[in-house]
């Protein structure tokens, strides 16, 4: 069974600590600081894969953590780069990442072309060994930076089949069998209404090339907004560059939804565009299928019927999975519709389409390839006043600051305070009322400040 969906927790390295050293060498009584930095934490990167086909190898794992980055040391010796963990996906695999509230956070991937890379979680970058933090002044830093920890969060993973072909019918319509008999395929074949679960591919042999052709499971009325199994699978068929839309000739006769192949053919046809205007306009082709059912007057008679009621661009071929009666037509069909091309072509396509709505101001937000969004809530920071001579400091990236020293280490603590003062928390906390000796609290860290001291 094809695996197309997966979630997986992600989790980066933390970059290593910062060393605090001196160098202590026999006839140098003053050694100056020599502490090394911490290495960088590796990082989750998802690679495509052109060898794999579906997302099982992915599931069979839920947690995914790469590795930390190594602790400095004396002797400005510097830790190692903790090493990249990299998850491979199919070609088509999309990808949006979760907070742990399950939020969405804003990043988004797409993989289309094998080789493409995209980094879903960032190591956290090492600390600073107290070399680092020698001036003119301050001769001897006792305190170095701790590493930060890497990023971490859910990741949900689709894969959208990259098919050149797509098969999409009603439930029972023949799209099993014919595969079949298209493909070296073996799908679950049987005459009850959604025997095919999950989108099935098979390679269609020509003289030149091979056609990846996709049964899409069985559509029904609703399935754009969710109803039967359509909600699951629509998606399939986005980036497939011909469609081949398989109705049942004599439905009345077998186990097909229906016994009216023109409204069969009208839900289907709806439902399609209802979920992407751009399958509205994929070149199609017509398969009356179970000709074997009808006479062979009744099978022309039909063929003729469909082609003056969808015009000369759409070819109509009645074929039998039981007999291979139209078999070889269609697929010689098939061969000459579907473009030649060195990598789908639908994420071009979608990007035209993309332009035009722009252009007509029905635009909707598009899948970039492998693009990080990253939140503008973490810019800047806020002051909140939690009581009589107690304030709060809020920001992503003041929280980070004050997480990289040891709290206890009084000339760490004291670096921290002037990069606060430059930074303007100290102006922003005098406008809100705060005094000398006030209390001040930063991702539940004390920090003092004096109003005296400042630039």
């Amino acid at each position: 069974m094809l695996q197309d969906r997966a979630r997986i927790h992600v989790k980066a390295g933390a970059g290593g600590d910062g060393c605090t050293s001196f160098r202590r060498e026999a006839h140098v009584p003053r050694g100056g600081p020599d502490g090394g930095d911490g290495g960088r934490g590796g990082a989750v990167i998802v690679v495509c894969d052109d060898a794999l086909r579906d997302l099982q190898a992915v599931a069979r794992r839920t947690h995914y953590a790469a590795a930390r980055g190594g602790n400095g040391a004396g002797s400005l010796r510097h830790g190692a780069n903790g090493e990249d963990l990299e998850i491979a996906v199919p070609p088509g695999t999309e990808m949006c990442s979760r907070e742990e509230g399950g939020e969405r956070s804003g990043r988004r991937w797409e993989l289309l072309a094998p080789g493409q890379r995209a980094t879903v979680a960032r190591g956290g970058s090492g600390g600073r060994g107290n070399k680092r933090f020698a001036t003119p002044t301050r001769q001897a830093p006792r305190f170095a930076e701790r590493g930060l920890a890497g990023e971490q969060g859910w990741l949900e993973l689709q894969l959208k089949l990259l098919a050149d072909v797509g098969l999409v019918g009603m439930p029972n319509a023949g799209k099993s069998s014919l595969l079949s008999r298209l493909t070296r395929a073996v799908p679950k074949v049987a005459e009850y209404p959604f025997t095919t679960l999950s989108p099935v591919l098979g390679v269609l042999e020509g003289d030149e090339r091979q056609l990846v052709v996709a049964d899409i499971p069985g559509l029904i009325e609703g399935a754009s907004e969710g109803a039967g199994l359509g909600g699951e699978f629509l998606a399939h068929v986005e980036r497939t560059s011909l469609l081949v839309h398989v109705l049942d000739l004599a439905p009345e006769l077998s186990a097909g939804e229906g016994s009216d192949p023109r409204a069969n053919h009208a839900t289907i046809e709806r439902e399609l565009a209802a979920h992407d205007q751009r399958l509205a306009r994929l070149p199609r082709v017509l398969v009356l299928s179970k000709a074997d059912l009808v006479t062979a007057e009744r099978a022309r008679e039909a063929v003729a019927e469909w082609r003056r009621r969808l015009g000369a661009d759409v070819a109509v071929i009645a074929t039998s999975s039981a007999t291979g009666a139209g078999i070889p037509q269609l697929a010689g069909e098939l061969q000459r519709r579907v473009p030649a091309r060195a990598l789908h072509d639908a994420s071009a396509e979608r990007a035209q389409d993309a332009d035009r709505a722009r252009a007509d101001g029905s635009a909707k937000e598009e899948l970039a390839e492998h693009v990080v969004l990253r939140p503008a809530e973490h810019a800047g920071f806020s002051v909140q006043r939690l009581g009589p001579r107690r304030f709060a400091v809020n920001g992503f990236g003041i929280e980070r600051l004050v997480g990289r020293y040891d709290i206890e280490n009084r000339d760490a603590m004291a670096y921290v305070a002037e990069r606060l003062r430059r930074i303007g928390v100290l102006r922003a906390l005098q406008a809100e009322g705060f005094r000398s000796g006030d209390e001040i609290e930063i991702a539940g860290v004390s920090v003092e400040l004096d109003p005296g001291a400042a630039a």
